[in-house]
């Protein structure tokens, strides 16, 4: 197997455990939501965040925990169920202990994913092996888009600046792949033409993937750019490893090929200036490197990062995972805790917790860094 076909194969197989909606086709959705409303949100004072306050762990009202899908607000936590070929999506207070039903599907709940807005949620729900049903609702629960597409296997993409935006890569059975640009505003699904299926938001209207040659296969690809409705697009970095934009920071990843290999995190600002950067060891694979979990808190300028003790191969390394902390505008890091499994993190929006875990079944306090059961298992 060469080095590109391996990569493929590798990320290919990330999304069979990410099954996510929609699939291919130039069909209007069935309703048009309405546009979203910014809101001013009311943070508790830090104190408030605490295992002693918070009532834990849930008590399922009906059904198996399924996953977590993250944060409604810095108390309030999305979660899933599943009852026979049925799911349920509920809002859990922290505080009070109770479960809100917001949403019951007819079909088991692959995944659901919050807007950056927090207005809105996306359910991805699959009937069948080769049908899935993407809905859009607000946070009561009232429908505002639901359409069935006939797919296989899919991965998608909300966009943080536009909620009525989303990015869809499709795939067929033999791995073949579209890109679609599913917007809800305007009640349509139109296929966009890329060489990659791996896409995401880099600006309102502008988005970035990774180019990989399969002609000539390497462990490095740069970064393109691209406008909506444009067929070509600028060089932003020409060898990195991974990319992630966020709405006021872009985020690279890349790594040298030595004996001791390091990546090197650098964010940059709008106008790509350079505004801060980390080094960190690199565990290798056969075709790849390892990147561990990470998310970002714009609001207070804080990246989370889990990262390996020592440089190595992923396979034999056993030493465990740091959660180091960054700020951007101090140029300055502190590790919370370490020993921890590479897992995948997301900030609360006040930035005083953590969901962490395979399926966010856990909540990491930040002051008092300990982890917390959602679930009894």
């Amino acid at each position: 197997m060469n080095v590109k076909s391996a990569n493929n194969l590798f990320w290919l197989m990330i999304i069979i455990v990410l099954p996510l909606l929609l699939s291919a086709c130039t069909e209007p959705v069935q309703e048009k939501p309405k546009a979203p409303v910014k809101t001013e949100k009311n943070r508790p004072p830090k104190s408030t965040v605490s295992e002693k306050e918070w009532k834990l762990p849930i008590a399922v009202a009906e059904g198996e925990f399924y996953k977590s899908a993250g944060w409604l607000a810095d108390n309030d936590i999305l979660y899933i169920t599943n009852l026979e070929q049925t799911s349920s999506l509920y809002r859990y207070q922290l505080f009070t202990g109770k479960s809100e039903l917001i949403y019951k599907s007819n079909a088991p709940i692959v995944n659901a994913q919050i807007s950056s807005s927090k207005e809105y949620i996306l359910i991805h729900s699959s009937p069948s092996s080769y049908e899935g049903i993407v809905t859009i609702i607000d946070t009561t629960g009232s429908v505002l888009a639901s359409q069935s597409i006939a797919s296989y296997e899919l991965l998608f993409d909300w966009n943080p600046y536009n909620d009525s935006e989303v990015l869809i890569s499709k795939f067929n059975e033999d791995w073949s792949f579209e890109v679609l640009l599913l917007d809800t505003q305007k009640a349509t699904i139109s296929k966009l033409s890329l060489p990659q299926p791996f896409v995401k938001w880099t600006g309102n209207h502008k988005y970035g993937f990774l180019n990989w040659d399969d002609n000539n296969p390497s462990l490095y690809a740069p970064l393109i750019e691209m406008e909506i409705g444009q067929d070509e697009g600028s060089t932003l970095f020409p060898a990195i490893i991974q990319f992630s934009p966020y709405q006021d920071i872009l985020l690279t990843i890349s790594a040298n090929a030595t004996e001791n290999p390091q990546a090197t995190y650098a964010f940059f600002d709008g106008e790509m200036k350079e505004v801060f950067s980390f080094t960190s060891p690199l565990l290798s694979r056969f075709s790849d490197w390892l990147i561990p979990f990470y998310d970002y808190y714009a609001s207070g300028s804080q990246f989370a990062a889990l990262k390996p003790k020592i440089s190595g191969e992923a396979d034999a390394y056993m030493d465990g995972f740091d959660l180091e902390f960054y700020n951007l505008k101090k140029h300055s890091s502190k590790v919370i805790m370490s020993g921890l499994e590479n897992e995948p993190i997301q900030f609360s929006p006040s930035g005083d917790a953590l969901l962490y875990g395979n399926r966010f079944e856990k909540i990491i306090d930040v002051s008092k860094r300990k982890i917390l059961d959602l679930i009894k298992e």
